[in-house]
């Protein structure tokens, strides 16, 4: 099961903005030769995928867009088929819209290779660049997951498949801070998400 930080803070105000999830910390900087504490909080950092158009993605790929990143693998038995089917309403919905990405990274690299993934993509109708599916090293894709995006997945080889996980969405802004986490798996959770993806976009807007 893929397990959420607990231990995280989040900021939130008073007009409707989404709040900032991660670990926060305390940083102080002189303005007007005064000293001044703000908040800074995590951010997703760079790293280095293949896509399944055999290019490198990196965080710069995602540069001014709002994005829905999530943990998958091709063969998952279980759970990632219902991921696909919902988190294919959210490209339906915002296929075209330049803000709106969406990133795809499997937990089972040794088996989803391109041309792998870009089969998976296929068959799911998808095709342009605004979702990537995204293979690479396993040790750096587990790290990301769990120390960027505040979630995990393990192998087990007593598993469905061999790994253990669960279907959560994240939400991340064009700061590239996590601003929410979804249960990709139902309904209730992606319309959640959509919801937020709007907020979020209004934020900019306004």
């Amino acid at each position: 099961m893929i397990g959420l930080a607990l231990a995280f803070s989040s900021c939130s105000s008073t007009d409707d903005k989404l709040p900032i999830l991660g670990q926060r910390q305390a940083v102080t900087k002189l303005v007007d030769g005064k000293p001044v504490t703000d908040s800074s909080y995590q951010t997703i950092p760079d790293f280095a995928f293949v896509s399944q158009y055999g290019d490198t993605v990196t965080a710069k790929t995602l540069d001014g867009k709002v994005y829905v990143a999530d943990f998958f693998f091709t063969s998952c038995p279980t759970i990632c088929p219902k991921m696909k089917v919902q988190l294919k309403r959210v490209y339906e919905k915002f296929k075209g819209n330049s803000n709106v990405m969406m990133l795809s990274h499997t937990i089972d690299p040794a088996h989803d290779s391109v041309p792998v993934l870009k089969e998976f993509a296929d068959n799911l109708g998808i095709a342009g660049r605004q979702w990537l599916f995204v293979t690479g090293d396993r040790e750096k894709i587990y790290d990301i997951g769990q120390n960027s995006y505040m979630v995990t997945a393990q192998a087990d080889s007593t598993a469905p498949g061999g790994v253990v996980h669960s279907g959560a969405f994240i939400l991340v802004d064009k700061a590239k801070h996590i601003r929410g986490i979804y249960d990709g798996t139902t309904e209730a959770g992606v319309d959640k998400l959509m919801a937020d993806i709007d907020r979020l976009l209004a934020e900019y807007k306004s």
